[in-house]
């Protein structure tokens, strides 16, 4: 019995198993868009993967890639479109999981304003946050459609992409998520009308991806994340009332009809399999810049992009 005691209260003061400390800056404040993440936290899904997953906030959206790429975060949520401009100027990247699988990027109208076609465009102003990118994707939209970027007048919005539309100081904009800005401006009153990028020229793209520096990420500790946000993931396609009412409970901010609207958008354009990697939709997007001269000459997939689960 002495020996039994002894034991039990020497596995009694061993340390619990401690947790992989991980940080992953998001590329905005949190919304329904990172959904898996919050849900993958909520249900204890990161500390069954041994991880303490902290989630950042940036003060800049124009930061979350280059803090990956120096080191300054484990993980960073970016796009597709921005990770082969900035590879294509050197920053050490590499996307090594996926978050939203399709486009959620749109250049927005007013349904009932001038603004029937594109080529309308011609002569009026076009509202944008994110200088480069933003405007790369603009430009291949006006020429599929007969216009430069000479025909209009790029006006920064800010980030205040359907109140200046819908105030008239734009009579577009691009960047604007239809998940999001749709849905805000009919709860205003007020109709909008999207173009969808990958149907005026663009090829498909990954509109949020993870990203990390290649060179120093710890694989390993990816593999676990990226596993935990894919079973939330599937909690969130199998309860999506129930997983709404988890993430909506983790901040009163989210509690509102546009973020629950946004959420039920959400559901179908997350990646089911995070981890997987589709290297000819890489390899398209990355031809269509160069064809495009928005980047120099084209780089291999493995420059761009890994799946880590095959490695």
């Amino acid at each position: 019995m002495k020996a039994r005691l002894t034991a039990l209260a020497l596995l009694a003061a061993t340390p619990a198993t401690a947790q992989d400390e991980m940080t992953v800056v998001l590329d905005w404040f949190v919304n329904p868009d990172h959904g898996p993440i919050v849900i993958a936290e909520e249900q204890g899904y990161f500390a069954e993967a041994g991880l303490e997953v902290e989630m950042i906030a940036p003060a800049d959206p124009a930061d979350p890639p280059k803090m990956a790429a120096a080191g300054r975060a484990d993980l960073a949520i970016s796009y597709q479109p921005q990770l082969h401009l900035q590879v294509a100027e050197g920053m050490p990247l590499v996307r090594v999981g996926t978050l939203v699988a399709t486009p959620l990027n749109c250049l927005l109208v007013l349904e009932d304003g001038p603004i029937d076609e594109i080529a309308d465009l011609k002569g009026r102003k076009v509202g944008f946050s994110v200088a480069g990118v933003e405007e790369a994707l603009l430009s291949s939209i006006l020429d599929t459609n007969g216009l430069t970027m000479d025909d209009i007048e790029l006006v920064n919005v800010n980030w205040s992409l359907s109140p200046a539309l819908m105030s008239g100081q734009v009579d577009a904009v691009i960047g604007a998520f239809r998940n999001f800005e749709l849905n805000q401006m009919e709860i205003e009153g007020v109709q909008g009308r999207c173009f969808y990028l990958e149907e005026e020229g663009l090829p498909a793209y990954d509109e949020l991806i993870y990203v990390a520096n290649p060179e120093t990420m710890d694989a390993d500790m990816i593999r676990r994340f990226l596993a935990a946000t894919e079973k939330a993931t599937q909690f969130i396609v199998n309860h999506p009332q129930e997983s709404w009412e988890i993430f909506s409970g983790t901040s009163v901010e989210l509690q509102d009809e546009l973020n629950e609207r946004a959420w039920t958008d959400t559901i179908p354009r997350f990646a089911l399999r995070p981890e997987a990697l589709d290297q000819g939709r890489y390899a398209r997007f990355e031809a269509f810049l160069n064809e495009a001269g928005l980047v120099e000459g084209t780089r291999p997939v493995s420059d761009l992009a890994v799946d880590l689960g095959a490695q």
